[in-house]
């Protein structure tokens, strides 16, 4: 698949909420993901790391209220996209949560992830 084909098809998966599915088909084994400093988890490597590092913040969530993904923005070998979240957190309530997701795409799967937004307090 070329960098569209991979867009397309994550931003589809994302919308259905077929995240193990997009995981699966879509990642490279060695992806480096990386979040802003102050997150929970600011990088790490490997598909295994990214689904524990996912799993983590999943057990974090008590209620998935909605989401959207805009359409992909795609040059090159890069492609970006639009999230926000709408969702109950344990012990700190409900919460609108948006980020900027940059991907990079070689031999048709995704090979690092990268998300902007402004972490929580983790106090």
């Amino acid at each position: 698949m070329n960098t569209q084909e991979v867009a397309d098809k994550l931003v589809a998966l994302c919308r259905q909420g077929k995240f193990d599915q997009a995981y699966a088909e879509l990642y490279h084994p060695e992806v480096v993901s990386i979040e802003p400093k102050g997150a929970p988890v600011e990088m790490c490597e490997g598909l295994e790391a990214v689904l524990q590092k996912n799993a983590h913040w999943n057990s974090m969530v008590e209620a998935f209220h909605g989401g959207t993904v805009s359409d992909p923005l795609v040059q090159d070998d890069h492609f970006s996209c639009a999230m926000s979240m709408d969702i109950t957190m344990k012990g700190a309530g409900r919460m609108d949560m948006s980020e900027i997701a940059v991907y990079k795409v070689a031999e048709g799967k995704i090979v690092r992830e990268q998300f902007f937004f402004t972490p929580m307090s983790q106090g």
